[in-house]
């Protein structure tokens, strides 16, 4: 998950619930992803509710439950 990737899920108020996904490069020997959650109802700030930086494998399980089980799908970048 090299690129940064953005899922996203549509909510009953017209807003919608985001996560990105995208590559963190405090470490150089350690791979990790960053990822960020949260929710945006244009006009109004996107809101972030809770980052975290995962393993590369563990991004990518994180990313199929979204995807799988959570109702989300890809995206391009909301804001």
């Amino acid at each position: 998950m090299p690129n940064p990737l953005w899922l996203v899920r549509p909510r009953s108020d017209g807003g919608r619930d985001f996560v990105s996904f995208r590559p963190f490069q405090s470490d150089p020997d350690a791979q990790m992803i960053e990822i960020r959650e949260g929710s945006h109802l244009p006009p109004q700030m996107p809101l972030l509710k809770r980052r975290r930086r995962l393993a590369i494998a563990e991004a990518i399980a994180c990313r199929q439950s979204l995807l799988l089980e959570a109702g989300y799908h890809r995206s391009e970048p909301l804001f």
